[in-house]
Order: structure tokens, then C-alpha cells, then sequence
């Protein structure tokens, strides 16, 4: 569990990240996001095999399992032989948390690297406007 907020995201520059995920286990990145209108976007790439992947938004670090809400549905990606992109929009401020899983394998651990980015919205005031 890697706990991050939106400006070590920010912080993060070009380079990947790697998390090493045993077989029959599973990796959580919760990102706390306290501003709403942002898009979290990752990159990823597994070797060896897939791995599954999913997201899931939860109000606050109180509210329980089974009352998060699923943005993405856990999905088995090829992302040994392609890498995986995707992004979400933040419309509530809380917790977004980026499952990769395992559990499916019984045997072969599997190494994800992973790049994350945040973007602001660009809001247009006209101040370039002559």
C-alpha cells in the first residue's frame, strides 16, 4: 500500500516506478485527491504475464469496502505484451485507489512498472485576449 497525494504525483517527473506483486496477492496505490475537476492518468507494463487491474473511489478512509464505488472493473490486461493507458476525472474529492492483482496466479510473481500524472484543468479567462 502506497499511499500518495495529488502533488507527490505531481513530483513524480517522467521517470517509472516499479512495485513487485507476489503471486497470489495484490498492489494498492490509494491517491488522496482534495480538489475536484483533476484527471489521474497512468501508463503501466507487467512482466511476465498479466496482470488484472481495476479502480475504485471511496468517499473517505471511513467508508467501508463494500460501500466504494467501482470506476473501472477489474480487468485482466495483456500488459506483458502492450502497455496499458488510462485515465479517470475526479468529480468528488476522496480517496481513488489503483488496484493491480495477482490473485489470480498461483505461482508467478509479476513486476509492474507504472508512471502517474496529474493535470489540472486549464480554465480559459481570456487574459491572452488583446
Amino acid at each position: 500500500k502506497l499511499p500518495l497525494t495529488v502533488e507527490e504525483i505531481l513530483n513524480f517527473g517522467e521517470s517509472n516506478r516499479e512495485l513487485f506483486i507476489k503471486s497470489s496477492t495484490y498492489s494498492i496505490i490509494p491517491i488522496t485527491v482534495t480538489e475536484m475537476g483533476l484527471t489521474i492518468s497512468w501508463i503501466f507494463s507487467s512482466d511476465p504475464k498479466s496482470i488484472s487491474f481495476s479502480v475504485v473511489y471511496q468517499e473517505s478512509e471511513d467508508t467501508p469496502l463494500d460501500q466504494c464505488k467501482v470506476l473501472i472493473p477489474m480487468t485482466r490486461c495483456n500488459s506483458h505484451k502492450e502497455t496499458i493507458r488510462g485515465q479517470v476525472k475526479v468529480r468528488n474529492t476522496g480517496i481513488y485507489t489503483l488496484i493491480f492483482d495477482n490473485t489470480f496466479s498461483r505461482f508467478i510473481s509479476k513486476r509492474v512498472f507504472y508512471h502517474l500524472a496529474v493535470e489540472r484543468p486549464v480554465i480559459y479567462d481570456g487574459s491572452d485576449f488583446p
